[in-house]
């Protein structure tokens, strides 16, 4: 491993030690307007697969490239509406836009997400600008830290919450003192009809998201996707999701999309008259289990605890509650007679599928019904 302090070394000595670091597929820790990065060539198998054991437990999230201009981008992405707007607005900056990869990239497997998207970092820090203009290849735009560790804002922060494993796989350090204490860019989904934040700057007390579904395949993709950007919490608790719409908005679509992410090649079917259905999975390191409810029927305190909803939280589960506003007071009743149910609860994600009767077309009905709006909501406080 080797040092550079970029504060007494030349740019010209600096960008030539990178450069010859990613040529051979090294691994540099670098700095950026947000937090230090770590960076391999994109378009290198070996030097990925080396980003991704030294991030560790990546379980299917995807990198994120650093390119010098808006030019370059297109050689990588399908550039649409949504994403040439952000790119003009905010980029170079703290954004990352997702867009649908090109086939044809030459970007190495690892770094497009399974979505077939790719996320595009355009860095305002001059030395990083400069490097990449010279490189003349995309590298990885990833945080330095491992994966769930403290934001590396000095090369102690990312040095002290390593492994000695993970420390050998670094070539070259380019050490720039302390970074002011920025947020990560924000991360914005361009490839889906409503473009998503995936990652926001700052900490929102609510959240509340607004989407537009226009295929049954893209309610799928919205659900896969929330699932991924929600993994973590799936990994610690467990995850809550809880389901409203009338009959035959895509409640049971969602669930098959969510499926789908999880690599469930079961059917997955409505549980109307059974009220739970079951399905194990394993993706990648995690194995658990996929619970689909329709509480439809579900219409007292009593029948609701004798299902034994609760009992299906825990680690690595990812439960689907279909009704879920029909049982909610019956759900928080039961949580608030036990402190230690209470301490155990999964994230909730709040979903409300509703049809878009605004939009019309020469169908038997009016209504083409494959146009849903989705409102979801993040932070539903249940105490």
């Amino acid at each position: 491993m080797k040092i550079i302090d970029i504060k007494k070394t030349s740019t010209k000595e600096i960008i030539s030690n990178c450069i010859e670091v990613l040529n051979s597929g090294g691994l540099i820790i670098f700095p950026t307007e947000t937090t230090y990065g770590a960076g391999v060539d994109a378009t290198n198998p070996r030097a990925v697969d080396k980003i991704l054991a030294y991030k560790s437990r990546r379980e299917g999230k995807p990198l994120s490239v650093a390119l010098s201009n808006k030019e370059t981008t297109s050689e990588y992405i399908y550039i649409n509406d949504q994403a040439n707007a952000l790119i003009d607005q905010f980029l170079p900056g703290p954004m990352t836009v997702v867009c649908k990869a090109k086939p044809d990239s030459k970007i190495a497997p690892g770094v497009i997400s399974e979505f077939g998207t790719l996320g595009i970092r355009i860095p305002d820090y001059k030395l990083i600008l400069d490097l990449l203009r010279k490189f003349q290849k995309p590298i990885t735009a990833t945080s330095a830290n491992g994966s769930n560790k403290k934001r590396p804002y000095t090369v102690d922060d990312v040095l002290n919450n390593l492994s000695e494993k993970q420390k050998k796989l670094i070539d070259l350090i380019l050490d720039a003192g302390e970074l002011p204490h920025n947020e990560p860019s924000t991360v914005i989904d361009t490839t889906l009809s409503t473009p998503v934040t995936m990652r926001s700057r700052g900490i929102e007390k609510s959240q509340v998201t607004n989407l537009i579904s226009k295929s049954e395949s893209e309610t799928k993709e919205i659900a896969g996707k929330l699932l991924l950007k929600h993994w973590n919490n799936v990994n610690e608790k467990g995850l809550l999701i809880a389901l409203d719409g009338k009959l035959g908005t895509g409640k049971t679509i969602f669930t098959k999309g969510l499926a789908e992410f999880l690599k469930i090649t079961q059917t997955v079917k409505s549980p109307t008259y059974s009220y739970i259905e079951e399905y194990d999975y394993k993706r990648h390191q995690t194995s658990g289990k996929l619970f689909h409810l329709d509480m439809w029927k579900v219409d007292s305190q009593d029948l609701f605890d004798k299902l034994e909803v609760i009992k299906l939280f825990g680690k690595n589960n990812v439960v689907v509650i279909e009704w879920f506003d029909q049982v909610s007071a019956f759900l928080f009743a039961s949580l608030n007679k036990n402190t230690q149910l209470n301490k155990k609860m999964p994230k909730i994600i709040k979903i409300a599928i509703e049809q878009d009767d605004k939009t019309k077309t020469d169908g038997k009905d009016g209504i083409d019904s494959n146009i849903r709006k989705l409102k979801i909501t993040l932070n539903v406080n249940y105490t």
